[in-house]
């Protein structure tokens, strides 16, 4: 593809280095330290941009402001969001011809629709729904009654259990798991456990993705639902009754407890930990390794276990190291202090 043709298909224009850069070749998409003369790459970030001198690429996608380069620059508002098209039109994942393959399971009460893929050794259960064009790849599995909608991949050893549903163009990554039982148990007298039925479904809805090894809990009653656009990372765990809000990024290896509620915009990073039963406003932003005990107001940036605002604790942890040297001090100010009063009692007594 030409360099012209892919600044045009992504709706940006050219700042050419030389004659003849838009007629360059372009072959793929690559990062800044391995792109070839063949590739185009892309700065994201303007303080990288000394960087550009060292690569190999042929073009890069980046912002007006960078100033000029020693190669062509597709110019662009968003360079990361243009990698990332410009990538989608070199590499497509391999998709597979619709059909059911000879080996799987399908019960003759459920229905598919039109052009839809069930790969080796998948299972798809008593009353199952699934939309026009989705993917389920070998060895997935939907239990019975599970609805799943339009343009969905089911990638290999992932589950969608019983009753629950799956909106529109949701990615589900190998292993994931969707509508395990939520961790319930009651205590009885004699300190033994019963296993309380987890009887609500959990609802994905559209243009959701979940990555590798994330289970998302059914509940006990009512449900668990994971809202549009939600992307949740590889090794998280979504308790039963949670609701995660419209666009929240979750990062790998964070949990949410039981009936946790997160609104729009939220980002966790990863190894966050939530004890439940509160909710994490609006464009709220929680630092890795973060614990949450309590409600987190809209906007808010905070870190720490437990956690609070994120600008103080920077703060503290700066100060850490220098806790002996601050203790010593003080410990050598308090003896001052008692010498000096120790003095003033003896001159007060003469």
């Amino acid at each position: 593809m030409k360099l012209q043709e892919l600044a045009e298909r992504l709706g940006c224009a050219v700042r050419a280095a030389k004659d003849g850069d838009l007629e360059l070749d372009i072959a793929g998409v690559a990062g800044m330290e391995h792109a070839g003369p063949a590739q185009i790459t892309f700065l994201a970030n303007p303080k990288y941009a000394h960087k550009v001198k060292g690569t190999r690429a042929g073009a890069i996608i980046a912002a007006a402001s960078v100033g000029e380069l020693p190669i062509p620059v597709v110019v662009s508002e968003n360079p990361y969001v243009d990698f990332a098209r410009a990538l989608a039109l070199f590499y497509q994942p391999p998709r597979p011809e619709p059909g059911i393959h000879p080996s799987a399971v399908v019960a003759e009460t459920a229905e598919l629709g039109e052009g839809v893929s069930i790969g080796a050794c998948a299972v798809v259960g008593e009353r199952v729904k699934i939309g026009r064009g989705t993917v389920l790849h070998p060895l997935a599995v939907a239990y019975e009654g599970a609805v799943i909608g339009e343009d969905c991949i089911l990638h290999s050893h992932t589950t969608v259990r019983e009753f629950c549903r799956l909106g529109d163009r949701v990615i589900l990554q190998n292993g994931v798991v969707v509508g395990g039982d939520g961790f319930g148990f009651a205590k009885r007298k004699d300190g033994t456990h019963m296993k309380i039925a987890q009887s609500g479904p959990t609802v994905i809805e559209d243009d959701v993705e979940i990555q590798t090894l994330s289970s998302v809990d059914r509940a006990t009653v009512g449900e668990t639902r994971v809202r549009r656009g939600a992307k949740i990372d590889s090794l998280v765990q979504v308790g039963h009754a949670c609701e995660v809000g419209e666009d929240n990024i979750i990062c790998s290896q964070t949990g949410l407890a039981g009936s946790t509620v997160l609104k729009k915009n939220v980002l966790l990073a990863g190894q966050v930990g939530v004890s439940g039963h509160l909710t994490i406003h609006d464009n709220a932003v929680v630092y890795a390794q973060s614990g949450i005990g309590g409600d987190v107001e809209a906007g808010s940036v905070i870190s720490g276990s437990p956690a609070f605002d994120a600008a103080v604790w920077r703060r503290c942890v700066a100060a850490y190291p220098k806790l002996p040297e601050l203790l010593k001090t003080v410990r050598q100010l308090e003896k001052r202090i008692q010498e000096l009063e120790a003095q003033f009692a003896e001159k007060r007594d003469e």
